[in-house]
């Protein structure tokens, strides 16, 4: 999304308002802001720098700052494990993370620039909205800022609950109710989820993946420091400061064979903590896959999938109370190609 009016690149190119995006889709004002812009963000004044990134391609991971939106800031630790990392997955394959939201933008005479300098010459329904905005003399005068609704990233297939009556909405310092897309520290936590990178499973087999055995339970252990990863999403632009904290805690791994032909086909293991970090250690396990056929000429898809546990807490310290309503779990999983062979005897 684009806080100047681009083409089908800004808030009005939701699917809701295909007319007006179509009216103004020849403009290209300058951000009336500020310049504060966060982490891939550009410089003020370039529509470009306005989009947001989403979060799969600069937030999170590595300790790298990204930006969503306009004005949030995602950063992330840096996972304590030196493997690979992996997008969250939602164990609830119900959860989604908010399309759209609305964060601030403009002061009154911002707001008067933006609507002057974007909606002149505009056909309907855009002349309207910018008489409409006009009327109210921008609320200058006022105390408050103007909030403008923002996109996750830029697929406008998903609806996004706004219409052409309120693509920015006049926010008071003392809000007798709050619109409910507006920005909060819950949008925040969902944002931080959606954006939070975890290290893909450090698995290590015993016999190596290219030597199982038939009949010979496979040890599972955990190569290295693994620990907890947490993200924070934040905002601090014209006064309103907030920030939202998401910890994911590994707590368990599961292991499946990738075959019907194993007992058992599948092994969960509680992870315990230990001085750096969490552990698991299958030698004593009463579970341990074990092959029953061999994997002939070919391989078998052997998965580990670490379960986190995710909180959040309303600010930008992992270590804070964690907040209602919760989180779901969240998924990384790693795959490798296994070879099982019959283990050979030798007959006196």
């Amino acid at each position: 999304m684009r806080t100047g009016v681009r083409g089908a690149r800004l808030p009005l190119a939701a699917t809701t308002a295909v007319g007006l995006v179509l009216a103004l889709g020849t403009l290209s004002p300058a951000h009336a802001g500020d310049g504060s812009w966060g982490g891939s963000g550009g410089n003020s004044g370039s529509p470009s720098s306005n989009s947001p990134s989403g979060s799969s391609s600069d937030s999170g991971g590595a300790s790298s700052p990204g930006s969503i939106g306009a004005h949030i800031r995602i950063n992330q630790s840096k996972p304590v494990s030196s493997g690979s990392t992996t997008t969250a997955t939602s164990s609830d394959t119900n959860w989604k993370p908010p399309v759209c939201w609305y964060e601030p933008m403009y002061t009154p005479d911002e707001y008067e620039e933006f609507i002057k300098s974007s909606y002149k010459g505009a056909q309907e329904p855009a002349a309207s909205y910018a008489k409409k905005r006009a009327d109210e003399d921008y609320h200058k005068g006022d105390k408050g800022l103007w909030w403008q609704v923002q996109f996750r990233n830029d697929d406008y297939t998903e609806a996004c609950p706004v219409s052409t009556a309120n693509w920015e909405i006049w926010v008071p310092p003392a809000q007798p109710k709050a619109d409910p897309n507006q920005l909060t520290p819950e949008t925040l936590s969902e944002l931080a989820y959606n954006s939070t990178k975890l290290p893909t499973p450090p698995v290590v087999l015993s016999p190596a993946p290219d030597r199982l055995k038939v009949n010979l339970g496979t040890r599972v252990k955990l190569d290295g420091d693994f620990d907890r990863v947490w993200t924070t999403a934040s905002i601090n632009y014209k006064g309103v400061q907030m920030a939202a904290t998401t910890v994911a805690t590994p707590v368990a791994l599961e292991v499946d064979a990738g075959t019907a032909d194993a007992d058992p086909g599948t092994c969960t293991y509680d992870l315990v903590k230990g001085d750096n970090g969490y552990t698991v250690d299958s030698r004593d396990a009463a579970c341990n896959i074990t092959y029953r056929r061999s994997s002939g000429t070919g391989t078998y898809p052997f998965k580990a999938s670490i379960t986190w546990k995710v909180t959040w807490t309303a600010s930008a310290d992992p270590d804070g109370p964690a907040q209602q309503p919760a989180l779901p779990d969240g998924l990384s999983t790693y795959e490798q190609n296994v070879t099982v062979k019959e283990i050979q005897a030798v007959n006196r």
